[in-house]
């Protein structure tokens, strides 16, 4: 079907229930019908190409309305108040558009049986709900991320403590996180994330049936020493923040948890041991912290590739009854040098570990190289030591391999061009030594840029030629050291008579501006010319007849 909003449809079947026209190509502008129809309880338009404000008297002219989508579509303006007067509508959805201005106040106090509110991808303003309205207490499902609120999560919030899913991240909202948030006895999903947030996170926060969180990129200090509840986390991200302090012990018992990012933030201390029990995870990303000690040999990451586990990647929330709706993981995570937002089913195969920008010491483990299914490892700019693993020829679906910034030694594994999949790899900037791997399969790819900051690294790409070996140059450089004893004797000679002159004309200057010291200098040479005098008159007999002395033959 192709065209505008077919209302002979509405006016020829008075008794019609529901309308389903989502991604028919409708377009043009979408006019308010002639006549009312009571009967209609379900209307989906969504993923069309209609356009122009949503008409004023919508809510008159679908009064009974139960389920409302008009989601990805192109419609501007703000919302009707009109709206408000679908006093038994459960379910709307106006995410994706172009809406713009406040949220009217009799949609929020007039739709009192709300169990999904989606307002999305918008360019909406102002507080998140007008004056003192209070929000339906049956809203199970909250989602305005991705538009221009202002202000602090509204404590009217609070009563609609059935909440399973509130999204309200990508705006401007500031203030602390309400302690409230915890009471939420069957809240799955938190996201705050990008937006102003500050202040010190809630004592048990968590509450324990929340399986994602997301608050990353925000304002948020202190420490996660608390003891949150987290049996079935998921996914957390608490990225680009100001948090402080040890990662804690308690995420061991995250027995579920998949995706690990605290990227960003001044976390000290080591790695914790504790995340080696975690057999299912996926991702962790720790870079540009301030850990510092040794990588643990136990960690582990893993693609699980299992899109069908309700845990996964489009989690299905049924208790909605009819409105069953589904929320996907969505994780920002840098590989190929490149940040990529990663959403929904392809986080099934993703699996990386980020432990960038940190301050790790010691050698890198050779267990790192049996996470076969890992696609971006990057242990850049730390302080590791010792030789890259052999075993990191067993990494066959990394895709991004970085080690720069490091003080690794030794040659680069030949055994690296076997990873076919690789292509982003580094390590620049340490002291390896030896030629580099044969330019085959995605290693003819990388450039000077992989190598260069390595002085004894020699072959294609770099300039330095292995004909002549820096080995080779540090005999030569020996040997004319041994010729000329270590030492070039035409610099020594200016360097100590130079030396000699200026301490002479510094005794001079001082006997010359000082009497005292110059009676005193006089007086110490007088003595020594006595004293050597003296041991000559005494000693020259007995040299004389240790002269003509002759031993016998």
């Amino acid at each position: 079907m192709k065209g505008t909003f077919p209302h002979w449809l509405l006016q020829n079947n008075t008794n019609l229930v529901s309308l389903y026209l989502k991604n028919t190509s409708l377009s043009g502008i979408l006019e308010s019908p002639i006549q009312s129809h009571v009967n209609l309880e379900k209307l989906d338009i969504s993923d069309n190409k209609l356009s122009g404000h949503i008409p004023l008297e919508i809510g008159a002219c679908f009064p009974e309305l139960r389920s409302l989508n008009m989601s990805s579509n192109n419609f501007s303006g703000s919302i009707p108040s009109s709206l408000g007067n679908m006093i038994i509508l459960e379910s709307l959805d106006l995410s994706s558009n172009g809406l713009s201005g406040k949220l009217p106040d009799l949609l929020i106090k007039g739709c009192q049986h709300l169990v999904v509110l989606k307002l999305s991808n918008n360019k909406l303003q102002g507080q998140m709900f007008p004056g003192n309205a209070s929000l339906s207490s049956l809203i199970r499902w909250l989602q305005l991320d991705n538009n221009q609120f202002t202000g602090s999560i509204p404590n009217s919030l609070s009563k609609s403590s059935d909440l399973v899913v509130l999204d309200v991240s990508h705006n401007n909202l500031s203030g602390g996180i309400p302690q409230w948030i915890t009471n939420m006895i069957v809240l799955q999903v938190l996201d705050l994330s990008h937006n102003k947030f500050n202040g010190i996170l809630p004592l048990n926060l968590f509450p324990s049936s929340i399986s994602q969180v997301y608050l990353s990129n925000n304002r948020l200090q202190g420490s996660l020493l608390n003891d949150f509840d987290c049996e079935n986390m998921v996914a957390i991200d608490l990225s680009h923040n100001n948090l402080v302090g040890r990662i804690p012990k308690w995420l061991g018992r995250c027995s579920k948890l998949r995706y690990f990012v605290l990227k960003g933030n001044n976390f000290e201390w080591k790695i914790p041991r504790k995340l080696c029990k975690l057999d299912r995870l996926s991702l962790i990303d720790l870079s540009s912290n301030h850990l510092y000690g040794s990588i643990p040999s136990c960690l582990r990451v893993s693609a699980n590739g299992d899109i069908s586990d309700q845990l996964g990647f489009g989690i299905s929330y049924m208790s909605f009854g009819k409105y069953a709706q589904s929320k996907p993981i969505h994780l920002d995570f840098t590989t190929k040098s490149v940040s990529y937002t990663y959403v929904g089913k392809i986080l099934a195969y993703l699996s990386g570990l980020d432990l960038s920008s940190n301050a790790l010491i010691g050698e890198i483990p050779s267990e790192i190289g049996n996470l076969s299914t890992i696609q971006g490892l990057n242990l850049s700019c730390n302080k590791l030591v010792g030789s890259i693993p052999p075993t990191f020829s067993n990494l066959q679906k990394v895709e991004s391999l970085d080690l720069s910034h490091n003080k690794l030694e030794g040659n680069i594994p030949s055994q690296l061009t076997q990873l076919y999949f690789l292509s982003v790899f580094s390590v620049a900037y340490n002291n390896l030594s030896g030629r580099t791997p044969d330019r085959v399969a995605q290693f003819a790819t990388f450039e000077n840029s992989s190598y260069e900051g390595n002085p004894f690294l020699c072959g294609s790409p770099l300039s330095r030629s292995c004909d002549a070996t820096p080995a080779s140059n540090n005999s030569r450089n020996l040997e004319g050291k041994d010729e000329d004893g270590f030492i070039d004797m035409n610099v020594f000679c200016i360097s100590f008579g130079v030396s000699f002159i200026m301490m002479l004309m510094g005794i001079i200057a001082v006997l010359c501006i000082n009497p005292y010291w110059r009676r005193t200098w006089f007086s110490f040479v007088g003595k020594i010319m006595n004293n050597c005098f003296y041991f000559l008159v005494d000693n020259i007999p007995m040299l004389s007849k240790y002269r003509f002395y002759q031993p016998f033959t």
